[in-house]
């Protein structure tokens, strides 16, 4: 990326940044963990220090800290508040000088997990790591570097598609379901298109991120999003582009210069479906609270995929934990660890609203059973993925190949460039990147 403080923001632009956001937490899951959290090696008194930031907005910090200390007495966690501002150059610069003054480094971004792996900050989990990584959905296998993992997912975002149930309701339309193919949902996005000018109902939605529209094509495993070669996005841009040429979903260069955002569409009743990551349910059961979403009847479905390919097949984002390589209490550390990215972790974390990387039944009932979560068994159902694809996996490119994609995606959806030439531009831009 890019001397001392150059340096050190080259790290910044590899670290990444943190995810946090939450709401309140369950006393039972509380319970339930510190009766699972197992007991440190020793019984001396040790502090570890855990590398995290916006305190006072992530309200799963806490939770997850007394629930440990309540089954391990002996331990206190400290976190570390580096500051949203100056979070990557503190840690940058606290990593690269060798200091093992911080104990469990909180990971968010591929490129920046990629980076400190290649720079041996980050010690290697796989004797340390208890848990099952298969609960994790695929997601350790994509971040495994030369057979080994440094980092273990506890935070996990995935696309669903969202509904308003009274617009289909009002069309007399089935809802959709929880295994469409990618056929099924244009059929469905066609027939729920109505109306004109202000009064218009588009049947789908595809905000102006290239995942919105790219990332369709990775489902069926056969092709990732940085290999170099792309002609495998074709049908995907033309069956996306042929909607917005029938008005079936809103004009994409209408979108990006009036910095439309996906939440407005669906809050004023727009858009009859709209794909979006599981993140904004938080944010829809508080505006709906708020009176701000008029949208008040909705529900989510399992992301739509390509004839052969398994429903609860989609696409993801990961927080993850690491331990700094250089850290005086790396057994402590690892017990932390795997608590929070454990199964008494994951139900602390759903219990503030927030998504977990393991969905257990027990994960899912928490998440299912907050105030103003959809009622209905298909919006609780599609909470369960059988399998997550990053949305940019590991690669050391990950960040140019990035810029690439979103500049010939950006020429595709405004149609400067027919899809021909875009894929060309990502083929030869990506090729000359990855050598």
């Amino acid at each position: 990326m890019r001397k001392i403080l150059s340096f050190a923001l080259a790290l910044v632009m590899a670290v990444g940044t943190l995810a946090g956001c939450g709401a309140s937490s369950s006393s039972s899951s509380s319970a339930a963990a510190s009766t699972a959290a197992s007991s440190t090696a020793a019984d001396a008194p040790v502090t570890l220090k855990w590398a995290v930031w916006d305190i006072d907005a992530t309200t799963y910090y806490q939770p997850l800290i007394d629930a440990y200390q309540k089954a391990n007495p002996n331990v206190t966690i400290e976190m570390v508040d580096l500051g949203s501002t100056d979070y990557m150059t503190v840690l940058a610069t606290q990593l690269s000088g060798g200091a093992d003054d911080l104990d469990v480094i909180t990971v968010k971004d591929i490129p920046g997990y990629s980076n400190l792996v290649n720079l041996g900050m980050l010690e290697p989990l796989d004797k340390l790591n208890t848990t099952d990584t298969s609960l994790y959905g695929g997601t350790i296998e994509q971040i495994t570097v030369d057979g080994s993992y440094y980092a273990v997912p506890f935070r996990s975002d995935f696309w669903v598609v969202y509904y308003n149930k009274a617009l289909f309701d009002a069309a007399g339309v089935d809802y959709p379901t929880n295994d469409m193919t990618l056929d099924e949902y244009d059929a469905l996005a066609r027939e729920m298109t109505s109306g004109e000018g202000a009064d218009k109902v588009y049947g789908c939605h595809y905000h102006t991120w290239r995942s919105a529209v790219q990332l369709f094509g990775i489902l069926n495993g056969e092709n990732t999003i940085v290999d170099g070669t792309y002609d495998f996005l074709k049908p995907y841009y033309e069956r996306i582009l042929a909607e917005q040429n029938d008005g079936i979903c809103m004009d994409y260069a209408t979108l990006k210069t009036s910095s439309t955002h996906y939440s407005g569409v669906f809050y004023n009743n727009q858009v009859a479906m709209m794909n979006m990551g599981s993140w904004f349910v938080a944010t829809q059961i508080e505006k709906v609270k708020a009176g701000e979403s008029l949208s008040t009847e909705w529900g989510i479905v399992k992301y739509p995929h390509d004839e052969g390919v398994e429903a609860g097949t989609t696409l993801g984002t990961i927080t993850s934990l690491g331990i700094n390589s250089k850290s005086s209490n790396k057994e402590a550390a690892a017990d932390f660890l795997n608590f929070v990215c454990g199964e008494s972790g994951a139900e602390i974390i759903a219990g503030t609203g927030t998504f977990p990387a393991i969905k257990t039944d027990a994960v899912v009932d928490t998440i299912a059973s907050i105030d103003g979560f959809p009622t209905d068994d298909n919006s609780k159902e599609a909470l369960k993925t059988v399998k997550t694809y990053l949305e940019m996996p590991m690669d050391a490119h990950a960040a140019d190949i990035e810029t690439v994609l979103n500049n010939a995606h950006d020429a595709i959806m405004t149609e400067s460039e027919t899809i021909d030439e875009g894929i060309a531009e990502m083929n030869a831009g990506v090729k000359a990147i990855i050598g």
